[in-house]
């Protein structure tokens, strides 16, 4: 990727090739969307089969692949089989989890926390060879765990974490630059299936109390994956997206 090749806009991601684990749905397929406005190819990744079909119907991408991107070793090898080089991979795949203590099982509390730490360090451990110089591992994390509460002990210890993962293989696996997109409330998919009839209530508290005046989207948060993947000085570093949400005290 060229410093000439550098910016935002329509077009700006063409002769790129973009990967995206978790593609099928919410930010990751918005994100594809996007990608592809911009004149980018694509290489799909995602768990649900089905959903992943009906992505590459709509996206025509490179190639997809049906598999839980929590097998590290399929997914380090996965992406070290892709032919020749790609630009970009972006990482949205993996949920919070809003367990109290007493209900928390402890197993399933470190597959949560350690199993996404591993799929970002054999994302990036694969990255190593398999992205250009200057290109972008960006991963997607959130900001709801910087304000302790019950519950949100796994979560929190998460996105304590994501930052300091993200500086650090920054160094390690330069001239490939790591960043990390920290999102609050989006309205997606996952969102609906975590808060079910609460959902409109929550819609609306945030239409009322954000600044922005409206809830955040996937387009929303797609538009900064590609302005980070376009930006050549860019490393190392989380950028929020909530709307203001984190500046709201309630």
């Amino acid at each position: 990727m060229t410093e000439e090749g550098a910016g935002g806009a329509r077009g700006g991601l063409a002769g790129q090739t973009v990967v995206v684990v978790g593609g099928s749905a919410g930010i990751g397929l918005e994100t594809a969307r996007q990608v592809r406005a911009a004149d980018g190819e694509l290489v799909l990744v995602a768990r649900d089969a089905e959903r992943l079909r009906r992505a590459a119907d709509e996206l025509n991408p490179l190639s997809t692949a049906a598999f839980d991107a929590q097998d590290t070793d399929r997914l380090e090898r996965f992406l070290g089989e892709l032919p020749g080089q790609v630009d970009h991979v972006m990482v949205t795949a993996g949920s919070p989890t809003y367990t109290p203590l007493a209900e928390l099982h402890l197993t399933d509390a470190g597959r949560d926390f350690g199993g996404r730490i591993a799929m970002l360090l054999a994302v990036a451990r694969a990255g190593r060879k398999k992205v250009r110089a200057g290109g972008t591992l960006l991963f997607v994390g959130g900001t709801g765990g910087r304000r302790p509460a019950a519950g949100m002990a796994v979560t929190g210890a998460l996105t304590a974490a994501l930052p300091a993962l993200t500086a650090n293989l920054a160094l390690e696996v330069a001239p490939v630059r790591v960043n990390l997109i920290a999102a609050g409330f989006v309205d997606t998919p996952l969102s609906a299936s975590l808060l079910g009839d609460r959902l409109e209530a929550r819609r609306e508290e945030l239409r009322r109390t954000l600044p922005i005046g409206r809830v955040v989207g996937p387009a929303d948060v797609a538009a900064l994956a590609l302005h980070i993947m376009t930006n050549g000085a860019l490393t190392g570093a989380p950028y929020d997206i909530d709307g203001g949400q984190q500046l709201v005290t309630h």
